[in-house]
């Protein structure tokens, strides 16, 4: 299987796939979290990952898994005109798929967790519900209570708000390596820059490669957006886009790699879910 997986970027390497994508894929086509811990005993490489996924899963989940890459093997020639550079691939994938389905079902072997667990993603998005029926006092606290099972629920390992001399943070997670520093708001009005400057200030005292997520339910103004400006430190995320995520089924971690990649491109801190993900 490796043969016919390496040829496009090297050992190690799964097809053209990087690390975003390999991530989507499983999520797409096989519902799987291939970023779950478990699958990395070997190594975090995204080869090691999938020859170490491969030796856990049940004979079934395997075999739907090496039919799926080899699809999207088949549309990556197609796509790049390129001739098979492996030597009878087809045959050796077939012959290898009918020894597997051939022998007896692994009793070791158990099926992978789930992308995502729809009962919580439901769940969740009961309990956001449940906030906006709270009193002022307690709202702002449930709020940072959902964020923290939110990003836990999507591997983002958060951690709980904590307090330095004169400041209060309202939590971390973690995305691809980086640290997030979290501010959450639900104030019955949008965000002005005023909030944004005040977290961006904070940021500023931390160490260089330090991020930020401004987190207000009720949004952020316009005029706020604006006269805050562009090329900042910080992306930011609303009730709307929480409730667009969750009931589209969009992972956590796609939303904020897609709002990162778009402040990136454009300078922009804010863009909606809706207009990120037609």
């Amino acid at each position: 299987m490796e043969e016919l997986v390496e040829f496009v970027r090297g050992r190690g390497y799964v097809l053209e796939f990087g690390d975003t994508t390999f991530s989507e894929f499983f999520a797409a086509e096989l519902d799987v979290d291939i970023d779950d811990p478990v699958y990395a005993e070997l190594g975090s490489s995204k080869g090691k990952r999938l020859r170490c996924f491969l030796t856990k899963v049940d004979d079934e989940t395997a075999l739907k898994t090496l039919r799926a890459l080899w699809d999207h093997r088949v549309e990556y020639l197609a796509r790049s005109a390129s001739t098979d550079p492996v030597l009878n691939a087809e045959g050796r994938f077939l012959t290898l798929v009918a020894r597997i389905g051939a022998q007896p079902g692994d009793p070791l072997g158990v099926p992978p967790r789930p992308a995502q667990d729809l009962a919580l993603l439901n769940a969740l998005r009961d309990e956001l519900l449940g906030i906006r029926d709270l009193q002022p006092h307690t709202r702002g606290y449930a709020f940072e209570a959902f964020l923290k099972r939110y990003f836990e629920a999507s591997g983002l390992r958060p951690r709980e708000p904590f307090r330095n001399i004169g400041e209060q943070i309202d939590g971390s997670f973690v995305l691809g390596d980086e640290v997030y520093l979290v501010e959450a708001k639900w104030h019955a009005a949008s965000t002005p820059a005023a909030d944004l400057h005040v977290f961006h200030g904070k940021l500023e005292q931390k160490a260089a490669w330090a991020r930020g997520l401004f987190v207000s339910y009720n949004g952020f103004t316009t005029e706020g957006l604006t006269a805050f400006g562009f090329g900042k430190r910080i992306v930011c995320l609303d009730g709307r886009d929480i409730h667009d995520a969750l009931g589209r089924q969009l992972p956590l971690k796609a939303v904020l790699e897609a709002k990162i990649r778009h402040a990136a491109e454009h300078g922009q801190v804010f863009a909606p879910v809706s207009s990120l993900f037609s």
